[in-house]
């Protein structure tokens, strides 16, 4: 896979590097979830977010929040890791201060491989020394991959099925783009009448649960990742308002709604007043959020068609009846567990 190219295992990596959470949520998925053994990027965050949506999986958890690892770390943390595989993609290593190309080839050389990829989240350009040969990947088919490093290609193939059928059934029932809501996903910035906008239908994995949505993005001309102020959000008035990380407490969906519910300029945005402002999960996600998200999300966008999402104010992922549920729990719950 790029941009390593071929790495070859005797046995199913035990003792697992990650960075970013999607290539976690791979390994949980592919049944060895308790390899991952270190996680650079804010692991007790990523704990508390995915334990939210696996309290909805009959036994399956993870135990992430503390794991060894810290945001650009030094060589000799991972010498002392030892890690049998870098589940992450180098070419993201070296956007770290401290990371170069040949640090990446000194810990592949002396420790452990270096498998993933990460600039297919939005198809963005690699670092230089990276972008030539570079390719991008769906988060199904960087998953495919990493099941084949645990030798646990069945599992790929069981839960891909799940996601083909549940992602056919709903785009035979979307409505025609021109019934379809108009929506925002955003963050709040604290202190100021402006917020992060996040892009909906722009190409990646990040957009993996609400590109196949095919809802009308009313910042798709602004850039993801870039912010607007109020007035802008008020002119363009979306139908459906949802809150990137709204599980977590720093931008707790409950904190939007009073936010924008209390402001003499915001009050009256229709998904105010219609209570049209919902919560995401976290947009670095793998199989298994995925799998949740998507179908969380098409019931926040439509409800008429998929059934009322619960208003969201705290807690795990909603319990949902088993009629109003797009996969099935169990079965997703079996797959990873071994019961495939």
């Amino acid at each position: 896979m790029s941009p390593v190219g071929t790495v070859e295992f005797t046995a199913p990596p035990a003792n697992v590097l990650t960075i970013l959470p999607h290539h976690a949520d791979m390994a949980l998925a592919a049944g060895h979830g308790d390899a991952v053994s270190s996680m650079l990027y804010n692991p007790e965050y990523n704990d508390t977010i995915w334990n939210k949506f696996l309290e909805r999986l009959p036994g399956v958890s993870v135990d992430w929040a503390d794991l060894p690892g810290t945001w650009n770390p030094s060589k000799e943390l991972l010498y002392e890791l030892n890690s049998d595989l870098h589940l992450a993609d180098p070419a993201y290593m070296t956007t770290m201060q401290s990371w170069a190309t040949d640090d990446i080839e000194e810990i592949s050389a002396n420790v452990a491989p270096w498998f993933g990829n990460t600039f297919s989240n939005a198809n963005k350009e690699p670092p230089a020394g990276w972008a030539d040969g570079y390719q991008y990947f769906t988060l199904w088919e960087i998953f495919e991959k990493v099941t084949q490093v645990f030798q646990a290609h069945a599992r790929y193939e069981a839960l891909a099925k799940i996601h083909t059928e549940m992602l056919s059934e709903i785009e035979t029932r979307l409505p025609p783009e021109n019934e379809r809501p108009t929506a925002a996903m955003i963050i709040l910035i604290e202190s100021e009448d402006s917020m992060y906008v996040y892009a909906l239908n722009g190409p990646g994995f990040l957009t993996a649960h609400t590109r196949p949505l095919g809802a009308t993005d009313v910042f798709a001309d602004v850039p993801t990742e870039s912010t607007v102020d109020f007035e802008a959000l008020i002119e363009a008035d979306p139908d459906v308002i949802l809150c990137l990380a709204g599980m977590s407490e720093p931008r707790h969906v409950r904190k939007t709604r009073e936010r924008l519910a209390s402001n003499p300029a915001t009050r009256s945005l229709s998904a105010v007043r219609n209570g049209r402002i919902h919560t995401q999960g976290g947009r670095n996600q793998g199989p298994v959020m995925n799998l949740f998200q998507i179908e969380m999300t098409a019931k926040q966008l439509y409800p008429d068609v998929f059934g009322e999402w619960p208003l969201y104010t705290e807690g795990s992922y909603p319990e949902l009846p088993a009629e109003e549920q797009l996969f099935d729990r169990q079965r997703v719950a079996d797959i990873i567990t071994g019961e495939i």
